[in-house]
């Protein structure tokens, strides 16, 4: 086993328990990064806007990825044969 492996592997649970609590939680981690956008925006006077707001949609779309990560369905939204995902390409 790797290294990437055993990191991978380490790594699991945490990503599990992130995944569950973006799923629960999400809405209220989104509405805690537009505030925390609004108030570096406003302390910032407006000078990085557009890296702020860029930065917040990219985290504002991973929150919602990792929520709805583990669903079991493809990209069609369809369950494969056999009830399992297919491998990922990672």
């Amino acid at each position: 086993m790797g290294l990437m492996d055993r990191m991978k592997a380490k790594l699991s649970p945490a990503r599990e328990k992130a995944a569950h609590l973006a799923d629960q939680h999400g809405e209220k981690v989104e509405r805690g990064l537009d505030k925390a956008a609004k108030l570096v925006d406003e302390k910032t006077k407006g000078k990085y806007s557009d890296k702020i707001h860029t930065g917040a949609g990219k985290a504002k779309h991973t929150v919602e990825r990792l929520g709805h990560r583990d669903t079991g369905t493809t990209a069609g939204g369809k369950t494969p044969p056999g009830g399992t995902r297919p491998p990922s390409a990672s």
